[in-house]
């Protein structure tokens, strides 16, 4: 088969999460094109690929608004098999309700949604995973990617259910999805800023620009804190988020934690998640 990956990340766990799925898909012998959904990139084209494999990050338990855009931009299509792949800082299932807008677009588009694939990755706000965190989420991700790769070149895979209060959940905070553009005006860098650009670099949406060497944020930001996230001097305030901040790359490739070394915040949660392999 031929497998076109479309993929929106902020930080880069979806697009890591979607790179590794792609390269078992390639080790059973599919064809796999990668594409990044960011502000002002054309429309890939869908004709002559099987499947659709549309990927991105939780926000507040739903889709993240340049995500359903770019669902809404795709080329009808009769039937053709949609995977969604998506990734959380934590393994709720409210999670799940992050797939009811994308479904509902991709049905109105012609798409047929075959499967839904979860991954949890290491949190870019509200706290700091611990390193030895990151390498059991990594080492998941990679059994859990042989096993979703395996259901896809079977034809497999099954939609999650979402029941009326994880529904109700995730409208009441989809509030983020008008919020987070007047919040984002307000980020801002503190005195450490060096005006490398990194952070205008890595803004999927394009919302950072360089002016006299500082970054000016404006009216598009989304949340995904790509921009405080990649800071190499940790000198991006993320406004009335700024106590969550998360800064720096995870290590992924040390030893994982034990069971006994699971955070306590959603505990029985990661331990259900991790020994569902």
């Amino acid at each position: 088969m031929r497998l076109l990956f479309c993929v929106f990340s902020g930080t880069g766990n979806t697009r890591r999460v979607g790179e590794l799925l792609a390269a078992e898909l390639r080790a059973l012998g599919h064809e796999t094109e990668f594409f990044k959904v960011k502000r002002g990139a054309p429309m890939p084209a869908t004709e002559g690929f099987d499947a659709l494999i549309a990927g991105y990050p939780v926000h507040a338990f739903n889709a993240p608004t340049p995500f359903l855009g770019f669902l809404k931009r795709l080329p009808a299509a009769e039937g053709m098999p949609v995977y969604l792949l998506r990734s959380s800082g934590e393994p709720l299932r409210l999670n799940d309700a992050s797939g009811i807008t994308p479904k509902r677009i991709l049905k109105k588009r012609g798409y047929r949604v075959r499967g839904e694939f979860s991954y949890v990755m290491p949190y870019n706000i509200i706290f700091r995973h611990t390193d030895k965190m990151a390498a059991r989420m990594w080492q998941t991700a990679e059994a859990r990617a042989k096993r979703d790769a395996a259901l896809i070149d079977a034809g497999g895979g099954a939609t999650r259910r979402v029941g009326p209060f994880r529904r109700a959940a995730a409208f009441v905070l989809r509030i983020e999805h008008t919020a987070m553009p007047l919040v984002g005006r307000h980020f801002r860098v503190r005195e450490g800023c060096v005006g490398c650009g990194k952070c205008a670099e890595v803004c999927p949406q394009g919302n950072i620009a360089m002016k006299e060497g500082r970054p000016v944020f404006g009216k598009s930001c989304v949340g995904c804190m790509a921009c405080a996230f990649g800071c190499p001097k940790d000198a991006v305030s993320v406004a009335l988020f700024n106590s969550w901040r998360v800064n720096g790359a995870y290590r992924f490739d040390g030893e994982a934690a034990a069971d006994e070394e699971i955070c306590r915040y959603c505990r029985r949660s990661y331990l259900r998640y991790f020994h569902e392999i």
